[in-house]
């Protein structure tokens, strides 16, 4: 098992490290999700919400490359879901596969 699969990663977990001034430090759980279980509606619309704040971050290539690396189980990265993410990181990996 690798580190990252055993962590819930949220966007306060590396705040310092690579996301200094990013737009999602101003509102976590948008990005992160509330501590309650959500109605799919509900979701549909943070994750959007989430999607508009991370479009205009100044942050946002550098969000995108952490969280390829980091592969986070929940939240909104650089504007995909934790889902999304991993369809990236799989076909990312497929073609570095194909180059070789």
């Amino acid at each position: 098992m690798r580190f990252h699969d055993a962590f819930v990663w949220s966007v306060g977990d590396v705040a310092d490290e690579c996301l200094g001034g990013a737009l999602c430090l101003f509102d976590p759980e948008l990005h992160d999700g509330p501590a309650r279980i959500e109605a799919p509606d509900e979701r549909a619309a943070r994750i959007e919400v989430a999607r508009q704040v991370c479009a205009s971050c100044p942050t946002l290539d550098g969000c995108l490359v952490y969280a390829l690396t980091a592969c986070p189980v929940s939240g909104v990265w650089a504007g995909h879901t934790a889902e999304e993410l991993a369809d990236l990181a799989a076909a990312e990996s497929s073609s570095l596969g194909e180059v070789a």
